[in-house]
This record gives C-alpha cells, sequence and structure tokens, in this order.
C-alpha cells in the first residue's frame, strides 16, 4: 500500500470535490487550479487549456500538415550533406515518436541530442537504446558529473522549489550548443504547449521558441544564478546558453510538431508500444504509466509541485481525460486527490541528500505557496 505524506493541510474530502476548494479557483470545466503557473480563465471560468482543446477540434490539420511538410523540406534541401535537423530526445514517449515521425514519415536525416539528468531508471535507459538502435539514429549525449549535479538538485529545490533546474536548464542549453557547433539550425520537440499547460493557446498565444525559452518556461534561473562557494561557473559551462550572436549566425529555430499535427499522446504511446516495444512503468502520484518514466525523480518533482501548487501530475493525467470526455470532471477530482497526495519514490534518497526531514522538506515547499493558497499552511 502507498503510504501518505503527513501534511497539516485539511483539504477537502468530499466527493467530486477538489483537494484545495477553499483556497484555489478551479476550471469550470477541468481540475486544473488557478495556482498552475500561467493559468488563464475566461468569463466562464474556463481555463486556456480547455479553450485550446476546444480550438484543436476546428483546425485544418491537413493545410497546418502541408505548412510543416514545405518547412522540413526547405531545411533538408539547405542541409546538403548535414544533418537535417536536431531532435532532443529522452527516451520517453513523446521523444521516440518524434523519431518516429521525423525520419519514417519524412525522411528526414536527425541528429538526436539528449541531456543526461543522470537519474535515469532502468525503464528509461531501456526505452532510449532501445529506440536509437531500432530507428538506426546517431546520437550525442551529455552527462555532468553526479557531484556537481547532487549539489544543483539540492540548490533548487530552495531556490525554485523544484530539485530539477538542472534538467530543465540542460535539456534547453545542450542542444542549443550542438546547433551552434554542428550547424543545425532546426530544433524540433513533440507536443505543442498549447496542449495541456494552460499557458497559450492554438490561435495567437503560442509562446514561441527562442534561446531562452526553457529558462523561461522551466528552469526559471540562469547558470549565474546558482553559483555559490562549492558551485563555480566553470561548473556551469554545461549549462549556458549560446550567445544572441551564435544563434543568429546558424539561423537556429525551434518547432513544436504539435503545432502541426494532430496530438494524440496515448494513441501516439500505443503505437510506439507496438512499433518498437516502448515501455511503460507504474509509478506513485501518475494514474497511467507513460508519462515521466525515463527519470527515477520524477514522481518527487510532482510531489514538490503538488505541495507548492495544491496539484501534481494525477490532476495533469486526470484533466487531460476530463478534456477528452473520457471522465467526468467529479471522476477527475476523485483521481487527483488519490494520486496527488501519494509519497514519491525516492523521497527518502533526496532528504538524505538535503539532510533535512520530512516536515523540513514540506515547510520549505508550503512557504512557496501564493496568495489565498498560503492561508492553506
Amino acid at each position: 500500500m502507498t503510504k501518505q505524506t503527513t501534511f497539516t493541510d485539511t483539504p477537502s474530502t468530499s466527493y467530486g470535490e477538489p483537494l484545495y476548494k477553499d483556497y484555489l479557483q478551479y476550471c469550470t470545466r477541468c481540475c486544473m487550479p488557478s495556482s498552475n503557473e500561467g493559468m488563464q480563465f475566461d468569463e466562464l471560468g474556463i481555463c486556456l487549456a480547455c479553450r485550446a482543446q476546444e480550438q484543436k477540434m476546428r483546425i485544418n490539420w491537413k493545410k497546418s500538415e502541408a505548412v510543416l511538410r514545405e518547412t522540413l523540406e526547405s531545411y533538408k534541401e539547405k542541409a546538403g550533406d548535414n544533418y537535417d535537423c536536431i531532435i532532443p530526445i529522452s527516451g520517453g514517449k513523446d521523444s521516440v515518436f518524434q523519431l518516429h515521425v521525423l525520419k519514417k514519415v519524412y525522411g528526414m536525416k536527425p541528429l538526436a541530442v539528449t541531456f543526461n539528468h543522470n537519474w535515469y531508471s532502468e525503464t528509461g535507459k531501456y526505452n532510449l537504446d532501445n529506440a536509437l538502435e531500432k530507428l538506426e539514429i546517431d546520437h550525442i549525449m551529455f552527462t555532468p558529473n553526479k557531484a556537481l549535479v547532487k549539489k544543483l538538485f539540492v540548490k533548487s529545490f530552495y531556490k525554485i522549489g523544484d530539485s530539477c533546474w538542472h534538467c530543465h536548464a540542460g535539456v534547453g542549453a545542450f542542444p542549443l550548443q550542438i546547433a551552434v557547433k554542428f550547424n543545425i539550425p532546426l530544433l524540433i520537440w513533440g507536443e505543442s504547449v498549447c496542449e495541456s499547460s494552460g499557458r497559450a493557446d492554438f490561435r495567437d498565444n503560442v509562446q514561441k521558441f527562442d534561446r531562452d525559452y526553457f529558462t523561461k518556461v522551466s528552469a526559471k534561473l540562469y547558470p549565474e544564478q546558482m553559483i555559490d562557494e562549492e558551485i563555480t561557473r566553470k561548473d556551469l559551462k554545461p549549462f549556458e546558453l549560446p550567445s544572441f550572436e551564435d544563434i543568429e549566425r546558424v539561423g537556429v529555430v525551434g518547432l513544436h510538431l504539435g503545432d502541426y499535427l494532430f496530438w494524440d499522446d496515448e494513441r501516439q504511446m500505443e503505437f510506439i508500444k507496438k512499433e518498437y516495444d516502448w515501455r511503460e512503468e507504474h509509478r506513485p502520484g501518475h494514474y497511467k504509466g507513460f508519462k515521466g518514466n525515463e527519470c527515477k525523480f520524477e514522481t518527487l518533482h510532482d510531489h514538490m509541485k503538488y505541495v507548492k501548487r495544491g496539484f501534481g501530475r494525477g490532476t495533469d493525467q486526470a484533466s487531460a481525460d476530463v478534456r477528452a470526455g473520457l471522465l467526468t470532471r467529479e471522476e477527475g477530482f476523485e483521481i487527483a486527490k488519490k494520486y496527488d497526495q501519494q509519497r514519491p519514490a525516492y523521497l527518502d534518497e533526496f532528504l538524505d541528500m538535503a539532510n533535512i526531514t520530512e516536515e523540513e522538506y514540506t515547510n520549505v515547499l508550503k512557504a512557496m505557496r501564493q496568495g489565498k493558497f498560503r492561508e492553506s499552511r
């Protein structure tokens, strides 16, 4: 039986109600709260992610795909005998599907690039190596030393309430570094930011990719802001973004396939399971086994979000199913309650790394709550 984390909060236990109904506003259609970063509600109380799903059903995807095909052909022609594009990959469901689409459907010659966060699970290692082998993809991986990663892991927890700064920053910086070094201007990601983040819609609010995209969206801090008596600027070289001059010289651009193709991550997951033996892994805090299973600390990342913002991966996944019509909103809240509160895997390992108690861990994150949600402490 999954152990529950011991909080002092007294969230709602009524069926079909959100956990923190007295402290947070919730979308009137799905289960997402106002504490989700960048969350916007319209005059009916419907969140941007739900509105984006409405728009998604009205988009002319055939026309969008034609734009994508033309764009890819243009970059393929310009590439000559160089790689056509860079695909940043982790081995997760999206990146494996990206490799398939770019190579098998569009005939691209991609260079796969991985920033190794140093916490690969056995399932994640298998999925990454297996996809690269079966799809015959050239691959570059960078792995920072573990002693540095551990220092950044703990410092990140205190600085941004998320221990994964080194991963967010590395995933943003390393593909750009390779793009500049190898003179490959086109970088391609998978899911559109419009899908479920609540930060954008498909009309005109899509956050365009630029050099600082991942810093603004996830890392929040630049490398120089992580320097201290133990972490030097030289240590942080792998996390530095190329200069604006280098980005402009190479003509680096980034696109998300989900802005051009109808994105259905569950159908895509079933496809790569069948075609490439991609493997799921069920974990605490996740009621589906296909998201973030390449990192053993992913459930810790999600749990930190839950303590800090009042929702975790259970809410994310349940809300997606509510938008898809697979769950009622009330059923979604029940799933969110069950999974968001579960004690994450490897929490004890992190507590030992940070040399803190579970109560101290909880209090650090609660202190970062915003607005009325701070009263729930």
